[in-house]
């Protein structure tokens, strides 16, 4: 699917990620980069005011998907996610986090993307790592 559509569907056809404020950086095939800003709402530990490990698994799985989704031929092709593993390294702060993810394996009917979650203004310092595994269905022609 082409980069300029990816990142409509990532920015607006998905509400979750609309309501989140997610926005898609780099888009090509089979590699996506998104981004986060921070709102209070994402905290998750009000005494660090660390994020919510939920808000840092739905950056990860989105850009899983979308590194996926960008390799693929196949314009009516769907990514659905089969399983998440996220491994949380430190606490993420009140600023922007960034995901980057990279497809590690493309099969007829399984993706497998490997994202790695920062602050952009420490980009050394990782915060997660992920793996996603992604179903690849096409959508059936309307008859």
């Amino acid at each position: 699917m082409d980069p300029d559509t990816l990142r409509d569907l990532v920015e607006s056809w998905i509400p979750f990620n609309r309501y989140l404020g997610i926005r898609a950086g780099d888009i090509r095939p089979g590699f996506t980069r998104l981004e986060l800003p921070f709102r209070d709402e994402f905290i998750g530990d009000p005494v660090r005011r660390a994020l919510h490990g939920g808000v840092i698994a739905t950056l990860a799985d989105t850009a899983g998907g979308i590194a996926l989704w960008a390799q693929l031929r196949e314009t009516r092709a769907r990514v659905s996610t089969i399983d998440l593993r996220i491994d949380y390294l430190r606490p993420a702060k009140g600023e922007l986090i960034a995901a980057e993810a990279h497809v590690v394996r493309q099969g007829n009917r399984v993706g497998v993307a490997d994202v790695r979650i920062f602050h952009p203004s420490r980009a050394d310092e990782t915060l997660a790592t992920g793996k996603g595994v992604y179903n690849v269905s096409i959508a059936k022609a309307p008859a």
